[in-house]
């Protein structure tokens, strides 16, 4: 397999073509959601008294968003804390925030469509507290099973004055569409929904348990698109697709499946901008979607697998033999 003449087949054109996942029916669903906006508090303090206050009020931002125990100490952190959101620029801050994101009823209605979707197929699972702020780009997000944190100045998108400090390919995780999806991916992968083998280390092992995550997070918000889970570009979703069979040609040539090395995994499944060993345009992550893909093909030749089922299964090796996943070359 030419890896060049690959990268060519990566750069193809058309629209992305995307379909939703199944649709629950949640209109009898109830989700008591507290939502909170905190992002006029930090930015408008008067005081170091005040934002102390304010801290101590919220102990788990405190604590876990901020940091507080990587400073040497509470006055260290204080200060710098203070500082940063008197500075003048976190104004541009708060005022981009308020022209993307309004009010923020339009978030507070995605994190709520998706949890009554989490509580269809989880009828017990704990509905979290939604808290927004700015946070001075110091920190994107924060999710536990009671709480989940969201920097809205971190998810400003392109042509913000001020964007996180990070590669390119790395910032198109960080626009208003992904808040959501980023949510429902840290559940999908957390081990309370997503159970996994600890003895089985090997790469396919990996590729399953991302793409069991993936699954679950499309099924809490049906009919984002991929690009949007995976933070492809459309192209490079739809070159991935259309070259299935290119890119398992090379993981079996490779023998990736059954590898354990650091190394492999890294290529394969770590945050690259390319996988330059499938082909010079080929996306980063690949095998990620690769996996993604085996899943959607087991729960397709599965119908009567349930969501909870399937993330329960922690047998990679029997959810990609059962899969029957074989790309043919178009």
């Amino acid at each position: 397999m030419c890896m060049v003449a690959l990268g060519v087949l990566f750069s193809g054109c058309g629209e992305e073509k995307e379909e939703c996942a199944f649709i629950p029916e949640t209109s009898d669903i109830e989700v008591d959601l507290k939502f909170e906006s905190l992002a006029d508090t930090f930015v408008n303090i008067s005081s170091k008294e005040q934002l102390v206050k304010l801290l101590d009020k919220h102990r788990v931002l405190r604590d876990h968003f901020f940091r507080r125990d990587q400073y040497p100490n509470d006055s260290v952190f204080v200060n710098q804390l203070y500082n940063r959101f008197t500075n003048p620029h976190i104004d541009t801050l708060l005022m981009e925030t308020r022209r993307i994101f309004g009010d923020e009823s339009e978030v507070k209605r995605e994190f709520k469509d998706a949890l009554k979707n989490l509580r269809y197929y989880y009828p017990e699972v704990r509905i979290p507290r939604i808290e927004t702020v700015i946070s001075g780009l110091d920190n994107d997000m924060y999710v536990s099973d009671s709480l989940i944190i969201v920097s809205l100045d971190y998810f400003l998108g392109q042509g913000a004055t001020y964007r996180p400090p990070m590669y390119e390919y790395l910032l198109r995780q960080y626009g208003r569409e992904n808040i959501v999806p980023s949510c429902m991916l840290l559940y999908g992968i957390d081990n309370r929904f997503n159970q996994v083998n600890p003895e089985n280390n090997t790469v396919l092992a990996d590729m399953i348990a991302y793409g069991k995550s993936f699954y679950f997070a499309k099924q809490m918000i049906p009919c984002t698109p991929d690009s949007v889970f995976i933070w492809y570009t459309a192209e490079e979703i739809r070159g991935a697709r259309e070259n299935q069979d290119l890119i398992w040609a090379r993981f079996i040539e490779d023998k990736l499946l059954y590898a354990t090395s650091h190394v492999m995994k890294q290529k394969y499944l770590g945050e690259r901008p390319k996988t330059v060993e499938v082909g010079e345009k080929c996306p980063g992550r690949i095998a990620q979607w690769v996996g993604w893909e085996i899943v959607k093909k087991y729960m397709e030749t599965h119908p009567d697998v349930s969501l909870s089922t399937l993330m329960k299964n922690e047998n990679a090796d029997k959810i990609f033999n059962e899969s029957k996943y074989k790309p043919e070359r178009r």
